[in-house]
């Protein structure tokens, strides 16, 4: 059988932008048969994530990730169906998930390594799994509860930095499912601010294209910031560090403008922002959401009620 994947053909360097000659499509024969405890899958989505930028490098930099090799496949989160079986608990036609699916069109995997989804758990949207309902959605809310500490009732304001994006979107709402009386939700576009406010329920959006983002946050937050829910890390994170309250919480999820630079994870402060930090008691700690395992299936049981009961809402639209 003949299949389709996606290898690594160059590595941009650490301080280099990814491009599409970094990658090629190759065809490769896949075995006709298969062993005992194995499947055989179809590709239905896959998943491209920021961190996988530290795939591409020699060293990721993180040591729950592997590097991608130079002429080997590709992966990541991914989403198929079986298509022929040899595991005990898996059975042709069972949607099965994995975070490290292989970029290509069929696979054969080790059945032991894969999760069955119940399609009904996002009425039938299956590439749901893969964000709302799935590691994304994970992430946002296992963060904002483990780090945010939201109480409600407490008159707390989030901010969200990248928040037109797979998490920042959906941490925003989650921060006031939990009790956040304020969101506000950081973007680069005029369009991404009104989808925030006028789908997502965000009380207020910063296009920081446009115009002094710490002008727009003082604005956009008169009582300073209690919780800060940090997609992108740089300049626009220095300015919400500085209007950050004490006692305040950073919850460290990714640091989009530095993956292309050959600096540590997470990035140290500019000297006079980790001064406020120190000196407002705001705590700035690594999250991972792969430490929460035991968290996974409660929460996907909690994404999924949200989104039935429209309160949780998912659009792709970016």
């Amino acid at each position: 059988m003949i299949i389709q994947r996606v290898v690594l053909d160059s590595r941009p360097g650490k301080n280099g932008n990814p491009v599409a000659e970094n990658f090629r499509v190759e065809e490769v024969s896949l075995p006709d048969t298969i062993n005992e405890g194995q499947v055989r899958v179809r590709t239905l989505y896959l998943s491209v994530d920021p961190y996988m930028r530290c795939k591409m490098n020699e060293e990721t930099g993180a040591d729950y990730l592997a590097p991608w090799q130079l002429a080997q496949v590709a992966d990541g989160g991914g989403l198929g169906v079986i298509e022929e079986s040899k595991h005990q608990k898996l059975a042709k036609g069972d949607f099965v998930t994995s975070f490290y699916w292989p970029w290509q069109t069929k696979a054969i995997l080790d059945g032991n390594g894969l999760e069955k989804v119940d399609p009904q758990l996002v009425d039938g949207h299956l590439s749901y799994f893969l964000g709302a309902i799935g590691m994304p959605g994970l992430t946002s809310l296992i963060g904002v509860q483990e780090k945010g500490h939201v109480s409600a009732g407490s008159n707390q304001t989030m901010v969200v930095s990248g928040a037109a994006g797979a998490c920042g979107s959906l941490a925003g709402q989650i921060g006031h499912l939990l009790g956040c009386s304020r969101v506000v939700g950081i973007c680069g576009t005029h369009e991404k601010c009104l989808f925030l406010t006028s789908e997502l329920g965000f009380d207020a959006a910063v296009n920081y294209k446009t115009g002094n983002v710490a002008e727009q946050l003082r604005e956009a937050c008169p009582d300073g910031v209690d919780v800060y829910f940090d997609n992108v890390g740089g300049d626009i994170s220095n300015a919400v560090i500085s209007q950050m309250n004490q006692n305040s919480h950073i919850i460290l999820c990714g640091q989009i403008s530095q993956y292309n630079k050959d600096v540590p994870y997470p990035p140290p402060l500019p000297p006079a922002v980790e001064a406020i930090q120190k000196e407002r008691n705001i705590t700035r700690e690594r999250f991972m959401v792969l430490n929460y395992k035991d968290r996974f299936e409660p929460g996907i049981l909690q994404l999924s009620q949200w989104f039935k009961e429209g309160k949780l809402k998912v659009k792709c639209v970016f």
